[in-house]
């Protein structure tokens, strides 16, 4: 039997070619010089763009980029259609297409003063194809929060220890936020004591399980939880489709959301990913070590090879069981942020260029975060490889809970017990959510900022309202209060629909879509910088990514959506509704989409045929 080490080693070859070498070429090939005065320490406000440590930095973009795609993807990929072509997309796509269009987002963000890809792709190609951007990527961020929470969600019923530990390290996040930065206490010293803190956190959520409702997990069964609330919670809005438990933390986890991400960044973004990124890491890295360790020394509670379950390749249309799905697209859609994530583009230029000490850490942040990622998504795939995963049809409700039973299965090479492993990964699942949700809502405030229009390093409070219908509305859209709330109850809308399969199909085909559009918005600054720029590092990337995700969201509108859902399974009442909204929403991302391609490749033509000068600073214009 095939040993799940080979699923380890693929990844740690390919991504460290891509590191030592291609993110060398792209360092150079982008000019980044420490000469060169960041967004950081020209806007320095204390609140969005605030100088960051390159560690405490790496922390909180890595925990912000890293959220539950990367694990649910490889996992319901691999049992669909086998763990080789789910491995190969991930090993050779993540170095070459994710890891880039990271790169050279948080760079171009860089030149252009900390701004987002919206405001980048209007530079060259006019307001008209920035705010068409900026509403794609607004769009995207719903389904971002959307599906977020409910992954969220999920973790919280099956590992009610889960809410212990995270509540433990979200008080510890805010006070090692005054202590940082109000108390200036050292930063070794705190970083351990805080560090140690969270781990803790770990056993208390072992011995205090918390949940609202009765969880619904029969996992649970097992161990004495703490009900806050008592019943099943039926009542809750989509409990019919979700569970009461599961519903009922949706609202609480969007509500964090929207505080979270209406606080200062030093407050809590910073110092809870920084932390939070010390327990993501232990949890990656032991599992790769306990992988390596479990296979030559055999310390595994079970053997560490690829269960029978689980195919090397399922054939172009997969499994018997899990539907119609063919492989080329919807292998790359449900892999998603494991290879390359759109998301990861309004992070790097949302937040991270706003946080940039010197330009050219931009290269292990940017770059290296982005091939951490990959690792995580190795990881998943090596959970699912050691826990089998027989029911692909489940999707993310089955695949959730895989992967910290395999988790846990993997973790006793290091003399863990299980009881102890599979809590911790569902830990590990949900900082990384939790980080992802609230930074998506910022972000999306962000978005909006500059589709209303709002100077850089400024914000809004948005309870400044008055002078008419338009002015009232504006202020509303870019508040740094009321903004959250409006991004949070359009997400809650879709989730409690129970249409939550379809949700995570539709968020992996508009997050791959906003790929090709970054990398779009990549190729045109280039373009536009240095006639002797080459475009085929982001041109290529872009041109695969469009058509994948057009093709994606065509089949999942036109085949899922209208002939299974509505005209064979003839929908009605919400999940009629919630399918046309759903329908409408993918046709108009693509219809977004190409248009800006077009935009795009006009402007490149232009350019490159009347081009006549030497280099141009893109920054200046």
């Amino acid at each position: 039997m095939t040993q799940v080490i080979w699923i380890v080693l693929a990844v740690l070859v390919t991504f460290s070619v891509g590191y030592l070498g291609y993110s060398k070429y792209l360092a150079r090939f982008l000019e980044l010089d420490n000469a060169n005065e960041t967004p950081a320490h020209k806007y320095e406000d204390g609140q969005e763009y605030v100088p960051s440590k390159k560690p405490v930095l790496l922390g909180h973009h890595y925990s912000s980029i890293a959220g539950g795609a990367p694990i649910v993807g490889p996992i319901t990929a691999g049992a669909i259609w086998g763990w080789v072509p789910a491995l190969l997309w991930i090993a050779i796509g993540n170095p070459l297409m994710g890891s880039v269009h990271d790169f050279v987002s948080l760079s171009g963000s860089l030149r252009h003063e900390g701004k987002s890809i919206g405001y980048i792709v209007g530079e060259y190609v006019g307001e008209g194809g920035k705010n068409m951007l900026l509403w794609f990527a607004f769009l995207t961020i719903i389904l971002v929060v959307a599906v977020f929470a409910l992954v969220v969600g999920i973790v919280f019923n099956a590992y009610p220890e889960v809410v212990t530990a995270s509540l433990v390290y979200i008080v510890l996040a805010l006070a090692f936020g005054v202590y940082l930065y109000q108390l200036n206490g050292p930063f070794i010293p705190g970083t351990v004591l805080f560090v140690a803190g969270v781990f803790a956190g770990v056993y208390a959520g072992i011995q205090f399980p918390i949940a609202l409702f009765e969880p619904t997990a029969e996992r649970t069964a097992e161990i004495s939880v703490i009900v806050l609330l008592g019943g099943s919670g039926s009542w809750v809005p989509g409990a019919s489709a979700l569970g009461g438990n599961t519903a009922a933390w949706i609202p609480v986890i969007m509500a964090y959301a929207a505080v979270a991400s209406a606080l200062p960044v030093w407050v809590l973004l910073q110092p809870r990913d920084y932390l939070s990124s010390f327990l993501l890491y232990t949890g990656v890295g032991g599992a790769l070590l306990a992988i390596i360790v479990g296979t030559i020394l055999g310390s595994s509670s079970q053997p560490l090879v690829i269960d029978s379950s689980l195919g090397a390749f399922n054939g172009f249309w997969g499994v018997e069981g899990a539907g119609l799905y063919p492989l080329f697209p919807l292998l790359f859609i449900t892999i998603a942020c494991g290879t390359i994530s759109g998301f990861h583009s309004l992070v790097s230029s949302g937040t991270t260029a706003k946080q940039l000490d010197k330009e050219t850490d931009a290269r292990l942040i940017g770059y290296g975060g982005m091939l951490g990622e990959g690792l995580l998504a190795a990881v998943a795939l090596s959970t699912l490889a050691v826990a089998g995963f027989p029911d692909p049809a489940g999707g993310i409700g089955a695949a959730l809970p895989n992967f910290a039973t395999g988790g846990g299965i993997i973790l006793t090479s290091l003399g863990l017990p299980q009881s102890f492993g599979a809590p911790f990964m569902a830990l590990v699942l949900v900082s990384f959510l939790l980080t992802s949700t609230d930074t998506a809502v910022r972000l999306g405030r962000y978005m909006m900022e500059e589709i209303v229009g709002l100077p850089a390093g400024q914000t809004s409070t948005g309870l400044d309202v008055g002078g008419g219908i338009r002015s009232t509305l504006g202020e509303l859209g870019r508040g740094r209060y009321t903004n959250p709330i409006i991004q949070c109850v359009l997400a809650y809308v879709m989730v409690i629909s129970g249409q939550w399969v379809v949700l995570w199909a539709l968020f992996g085909g508009a997050n791959q879509l906003l790929a090709a559009l970054a990398l779009l918005t990549a190729t045109v600054w280039l373009a536009n910088w240095d006639k002797s720029k080459q475009l085929y590092s982001t041109g290529v990337p872009m041109a695969v990514m469009v058509a994948i995700t057009v093709l994606g969201l065509g089949w999942l509108a036109f085949y899922q959506n209208i002939y299974q859902t509505i005209i064979v399974g003839g929908a009605s009442g919400v999940q009629l509704f919630a399918t046309i909204i759903q329908t409408l929403l993918a046709l108009t991302l693509i219809g977004l989409a190409l248009a800006l391609v077009k935009k795009g490749y006009d402007n490149i033509s232009t350019v490159r045929e009347s081009y006549g000068g030497g280099a141009v600073e893109p920054s200046d214009d």
